[in-house]
């Protein structure tokens, strides 16, 4: 299980000083040269996550709530604290196209369509040389309404992702390890480790 130390930081990110962690576990499909990687981060009021993919032939159609995100270019963080048994997955497009779900397993969730996604997360994404990045925050008070104890302390477990279901290369990456035969990130039982600084 791999692991990952969230550090702490006064604000808005300096993204620069946060360590990153490489998604770089190519999953069901040949190795397509893609490659992804993250950094996280956190204040009293909000977890900060960068995600960035080096992708060449960049796919984003789509823009609209409980969009197929996954088929465009996707980059995606998935989590849970140490002691629940559901997650929250985040899946973003190059557009800044946002989707949130819910709960123990993909059949389980349900879908959350947040009023104003851009807004409450600040999300921003940018094209770069190598192909493309998204960052935005999660608000605590956000994930107080699905675990009204949360704290940015202790550990979570978690993954995170890059995929493209209906790009020019399909791919599939991940940092920690998924062990199915087919695709499916929606494995928490594979999710590795992430501990608050």
């Amino acid at each position: 299980m791999k692991q990952y130390t969230i550090m702490r930081t006064a604000g808005k990110p300096e993204w620069n000083n946060i360590p990153e962690l490489a998604a770089d576990c190519v999953l069901w499909e040949p190795d397509s040269g893609i490659r992804a990687g993250a950094a996280i981060c956190y204040d009293r009021e909000n977890l900060y996550v960068l995600l960035k993919a080096a992708e060449k032939d960049i796919r984003a159609e789509y823009t609209g709530p409980l969009s197929p995100v996954h088929e465009d270019s996707c980059l995606e963080f998935f989590f849970r604290p140490e002691k629940e048994e559901r997650y929250l997955n985040f899946e973003i497009n190059p557009n800044g196209c946002f989707h949130i779900g819910f709960g123990k397993s993909r059949q389980s969730r349900i879908r959350v369509i947040p009023p104003d996604a851009g807004k409450q997360f600040c999300i921003r994404t940018d094209r770069t040389p190598e192909g493309w990045q998204a960052e935005y925050r999660i608000p605590v008070d956000f994930l107080k309404i699905f675990y009204p104890d949360f704290r940015c302390a202790g550990m979570l477990r978690a993954n995170v992702y890059k995929c493209g279901d209906k790009t020019a290369h399909v791919h599939y990456l991940a940092w920690n390890p998924v062990n199915t035969e087919s695709p499916d990130f929606h494995r928490p039982e594979c999710f590795g480790r992430m501990d608050f600084e």
